[in-house]
């Protein structure tokens, strides 16, 4: 009869190979998405202007300064789009250091259609989402790319974003993101390492069993669906604001297209109670969206079980072989991925083990609690919350 140490082994054994399993077909099914989408830094053919692209206008929410700020602005001035196309800077402070940057990138770049909105006015408790209501005004064109302000993207970003766009029965478009680490420290990399390893390859994987989720760093849609769903005020009661978005218009009839484009996101955290405390805000923010979902991307953690393996059954040689087999698997892939993605990470393998019980530690502080601080600002996170039957 098996000791329940054995069992568990067993059962921590199994998990793990199903996790690299699942982690090898996500990232196969991100090699070939990588095919067709460029990322920043990539050499581009110039775009031919066919009079069907529409206008646009990019929404960029502020709130200070942070590293690499100036990098990833810059690179949405740099968009070789040929229709005409907007820059709406919205920030809720005068005196925010951010200003200071997009004025230089105006200097810079003096050809390009940009407006600031400075405004206070706060709307719920979801900042962001009050900032972008703040500055709709401000807004010219139909097309409306919501983005993050640390995101930093290719130069046929807004035309691959477009494109989705126009495929049919499609009312929102989002794009995948990479990690990016500020600098070269360990904290930084493990951020960017979350993303990169856990994060992309669990997506494809989603989005192959049919899920159509909308990732924050992008939010793409034409005013009239925003107008449909109730517009941004729709949004600015929920901390999840992507996810509760991409609900709505599901809830409406619309697809939810993921444009052929991989973003990066700046990892600026600079320590490792930092990193925790953002990792722990995302995955109470998810858990509260998609509980059962969120549960089961603990298979996304095969480290994290193949130590199990070993602790329950340390004397098993196929305990070891498990883990150190695991760790050479997990290990290419995360290299691959870099590759892919123009974020690699060198010197980062050692400590992929601990990565994974780093992200073990945010999931089960996320199964507890509501409460998440953001930029500053604690929120509690609403359990149950339910879309109305009707818009």
């Amino acid at each position: 009869m098996p000791s329940l140490l054995a069992i568990a082994s067993a059962v921590s054994g199994i998990f793990s190979l199903a996790g690299h399993l699942q982690g090898a077909i996500g990232t196969g099914l991100l090699h070939r998405f990588r095919r067709t989408a460029h990322i920043p830094d990539e050499t581009l053919s110039p775009l031919h202007h066919d009079g069907t692209l529409p206008a646009v206008t990019i929404m960029k929410p502020l709130h200070g300064d942070e590293p690499l700020l100036e990098e990833a602005l810059e690179s949405f001035f740099r968009q070789d789009y040929p229709a005409p196309h907007q820059i709406v800077f919205g920030l809720q402070d005068e005196h925010d250091p951010a200003l200071a940057v997009v004025r230089r990138l105006q200097k810079r770049y003096p050809e390009r259609d940009i407006s600031v909105v400075i405004d206070q006015t706060e709307h719920g408790p979801n900042r962001k989402v009050g900032n972008l209501i703040n500055m709709f005004p401000a807004c010219k064109h139909d097309v409306l790319i919501i983005s993050d302000s640390d995101i930093h993207v290719s130069a046929d970003y807004t035309a691959s974003i477009v494109q989705a766009l126009q495929q049919d029965g499609v009312q929102l478009a989002t794009t995948l993101y990479a990690g990016l680490p500020a600098s070269n420290t360990l904290v930084r990399k493990l951020g960017a390492c979350g993303i990169n390893t856990n994060f992309l390859p669990g997506v494809m994987m989603s989005r192959l069993m049919g899920r159509q989720d909308c990732l924050g760093a992008t939010m793409a849609l034409r005013r009239k669906h925003l107008e449909d769903i109730g517009g941004l005020e729709a949004l600015v009661q929920h901390v999840a604001d992507d996810a509760v978005l991409g609900q709505l218009i599901r809830h409406n009839g619309g697809r939810i297209a993921l444009a052929s484009t991989i973003c990066q996101t700046t990892v600026a955290e600079t320590g490792l109670g930092a990193l925790f405390q953002h990792e722990l805000r995302w995955g109470r923010t998810v858990r509260s969206v998609e509980p059962v979902g969120y549960g089961l991307s603990a298979l996304q953690l095969p480290l994290f079980w193949g130590s199990l393996c070993v602790l329950f059954a340390p004397a098993r040689f196929f305990s070891w072989a498990l883990l150190g087999g695991g760790l050479l698997c997990r290990s290419a892939m995360t290299c691959h991925i870099g590759r892919l993605t123009n974020c690699a990470m060198p010197g980062l393998f050692p400590h992929l083990i601990f990565r994974d019980w780093l992200s073990a530690a945010v999931m089960a502080g996320s199964a507890r609690g509501t409460q998440v601080t953001w930029r500053g600002q604690s929120l509690h996170i609403s359990r149950g919350k339910k879309l109305p039957k009707s818009l």
